[in-house]
């Protein structure tokens, strides 16, 4: 049977964290990835992998700190994003140089959504960071890439897990991650989060909240509201969509993560969720015996 894969990951937010441990037991059992592609945090865990910085990626991600992600959050106020998002990819640029896609060790393609013209935009060649930059972009939340009469936005609001944009080899195998499925949280996973650790993020999250208030007064109910109300709206469309890309795509192997794992923004639960990807590419793997 091939060792080669070709990768998909999805979007997720925090849940992408679940792609590193993926791709490490993809890796421990000797397979060999020849091709990625991705949305969203798929597009960037994606991309720091196929240029050979993921470590130094999981090192950074394990140790973020509640006062770590707030001094990243670049407020805007100017009604095309809440969040610029600069701070966070340049503080990723610190540990991962920027390249072109095109001489990548491994082939990769980042999906974005024109929201201008309604249409898919992937990009295979090119600058890497200002794929992904376009790829996480999303709607309401960070502000759009103005880029050549487009208007750039999260690939997820089109292909959430992009199985048509990935690049095959003869032979190769078709691995898809999804990190927003409808399955069960493993029991387990949802026993090991600390008391403390939940208090310690519920403090920072009203703190984030607190701090809205005070630049842009709302509702106390809609600013609490605000990015649920966008993380479901979306969540709902991607469901249908990616299992439409599933059953057309027909991958050899789809790993599904609970998208109960996390919040949206739950980014301090970086180490739960590499090791839930980890515990769900071997379950899966083991049921398929492509570890055989």
């Amino acid at each position: 049977m091939s060792k080669n894969i070709a990768l998909v990951l999805s979007g997720g937010a925090a849940r992408g964290m679940a792609h590193i441990g993926v791709i490490e037991e993809l890796e421990e059992r000797g397979y060999n990835i020849t091709s990625v592609a991705g949305t969203s945090m798929g597009a960037l865990v994606g991309g720091i992998y196929a240029l050979g910085k993921l470590p130094e990626f999981k090192k950074w991600a394990i140790a973020l700190e509640r006062h770590d992600m707030f001094r990243m959050v670049d407020f805007s106020f100017g009604g095309n994003g809440l969040i610029k998002g600069e701070k966070v990819l340049s503080k990723i640029q610190e540990f991962v140089p920027d390249a072109l896609i095109e001489d990548l060790p491994i082939d990769f393609s980042a999906t974005a959504v024109d929201l201008k013209h309604s249409k898919e935009v992937v990009f295979t060649k090119g600058s890497l960071f200002n794929a992904i930059r376009a790829s996480i972009a999303i709607p309401s939340v960070f502000t759009p890439i103005t880029s050549n009469d487009m208007v750039l936005v999260d690939g997820g609001v089109m292909n959430n897990l992009p199985i048509s944009n990935v690049k095959r080899n003869e032979g190769d195998l078709l691995v898809a991650v999804h990190v927003n499925a409808a399955a069960p949280l493993p029991h387990h996973f949802d026993e090991e989060n600390s008391e403390e650790k939940e208090s310690t993020y519920k403090k920072w999250i009203n703190e984030f909240y607190d701090f809205l208030h005070i630049n842009h007064p709302k509702e106390k109910e809609e600013r609490f509201g605000l990015f649920s109300l966008i993380d479901q709206a979306l969540a709902t469309g991607m469901l249908t969509q990616v299992e439409h890309s599933i059953e057309k795509g027909k991958p050899d192997v789809v790993i599904r993560v609970s998208r109960d794992a996390c919040g949206t923004y739950d980014f301090y639960k970086a180490k739960e969720l590499i090791e839930m990807g980890r515990y769900s590419a071997k379950n899966t793997l083991d049921k398929v015996k492509l570890n055989a």
